[in-house]
């Protein structure tokens, strides 16, 4: 897939984007580098090969990122924060309502 000066311009005008011409033509090399990327990527023989959790983990084991225990780790002040609350039900602050 390729894309030309004109699809540039006409997605930045869709995306309420400005460009100048010579910032829709470094935008369009930049774009088109991505999609023949893709196409590169998409011609690897992936058989066999298992996908990973998260690609960091090849190269730092010992980092858990997201992946790390979930565990509480401040007290629940939720009370002494509704307090100066003008009102509160059930642990959910009430307010006026405004559309109708």
């Amino acid at each position: 897939m390729s894309l030309t000066l004109s699809d540039v311009t006409h997605i930045s005008d869709l995306a309420l984007l400005e460009l100048s011409d010579d910032q829709a033509r470094k935008t369009l090399g930049q774009l088109n580098g991505i999609f023949e990327l893709v196409n590169q990527m998409s011609t690897v023989d992936t058989t066999g090969i298992e996908p990973l959790s998260h690609p960091i983990a090849v190269c730092m084991p010992d980092l858990s990122l997201r992946l790390r225990e979930d565990a509480v780790l401040e007290p629940n002040l939720r009370d002494t924060y509704q307090k100066s609350a003008p009102a509160t039900q059930d642990g959910l602050y009430l307010v006026p309502k405004v559309i109708e």
